[in-house]
């Protein structure tokens, strides 16, 4: 339960990232900005946060074990994440891309025969791929419907160029997300802490933002002073606190595939608080009946996830299916 609670914070402050894009984008800032800037300013606070907790160390060792992995796997989970993103929010209104993006509660769901476990047996231990879990598939079906009802309110105005370029970046950043972070945890296997995980992952992806904003400057200039701002408070709030939250909650339920797939959904609270929050700054409709249905299916969703979670905690791992 506190897992999911951490969840719906995370989500909270992820929304500040598909509002402040859409932002930037409408003063015409450009996307590659929004995203280079974003992990830039990251790097300095999550620098200070290892140096002060003295954990330096150990992420230079395993980045050192694990080279290749860390910059690929990086690259998949920040790169092909956060560029694609920002590039939709180009192209698409905040709430498209975030509806959109509710894709990766089923994404990482699915990727799960991706990675393997260690089992003990009578033979010794062996290696055991992950299932998919059915039925945390079927309760983040329910949310994803609730996402789609809500898309339904703007779909009719969307010209299908719009819809074209604004959700096809924003799936291939679904299941690249949770597939990155996973792929990382699994590599470090418990040996680093969340704000190691997270300053080592930024690092790693630094080659390609650098290469963004030296392909930025001759293209389409420097950034305005509102941008530099408004990437970071992103960087803030979504880049750090956020995705440490998130990373707190996924790392604590790493070891059990549904009560990951659980934490993970508690992305879709993220359409809530994006169209919350362009109602206030962005003058934004408000939702209709069938919006305020999908809303509805989605916290009907997060609740049964909930529940679930709970119902998991008394059970032994191979009970739950």
């Amino acid at each position: 339960m506190k897992e999911i609670a951490l969840g719906i914070l995370a989500s909270m402050f992820f929304a500040v990232t598909f509002i402040l894009n859409r932002s930037m984008e409408l003063a015409g800032g450009s996307w590659m900005w929004s995203a280079s800037l974003r992990f830039l300013f990251m790097v300095p606070f999550l620098l200070i946060i290892v140096l002060i907790r003295r954990n330096m160390k150990q992420v230079l060792i395993q980045m050192k074990k694990h080279p290749i992995q860390w910059f690929s796997w990086s690259f998949v989970g920040f790169v092909l994440f956060y560029a694609p993103l920002t590039y939709a929010a180009s192209y698409g209104a905040g709430w498209l891309v975030a509806g959109t993006w509710q894709i990766t509660i089923v994404a990482g769901i699915l990727v799960a025969p991706l990675f393997y476990s260690t089992v003990q047996t009578t033979r010794g231990p062996i290696k055991k791929r992950h299932r998919i879990q059915t039925r945390a598939l079927l309760i983040s079906t329910i949310i994803l419907a609730g996402v789609i009802l809500i898309q339904w309110q703007k779909a009719s105005d969307l010209s299908w160029n719009e819809v074209f370029i604004g959700i096809l970046p924003v799936l291939l950043a679904s299941f690249a997300y949770p597939l990155g972070n996973r792929k990382i945890m699994e590599i470090c296997d418990g040996r680093l802490d969340t704000f190691q995980r997270v300053f080592g992952m930024t690092v790693a992806s630094l080659p390609f933002w650098i290469a963004t904003c030296l392909f930025a400057i001759p293209n389409v200039g420097l950034p305005s002073s509102g941008q530099v701002i408004q990437s970071f408070i992103v960087a803030v709030c979504s880049g750090v606190i956020a995705t440490t939250l998130f990373f707190i909650a996924t790392d604590r339920v790493r070891r059990n595939q549904s009560k990951l797939a659980s934490v993970e959904a508690t992305q879709s609270t993220q359409v809530l608080f994006v169209l919350a929050g362009e109602g206030i700054f962005l003058s934004s409709p408000l939702p209709n009946t069938i919006a305020w249905i999908g809303m509805m299916l989605i916290i009907t969703g997060i609740i049964l996830h909930s529940f679930r979670v709970k119902k998991m905690n008394r059970l032994p791992v191979e009970v739950v299916k």
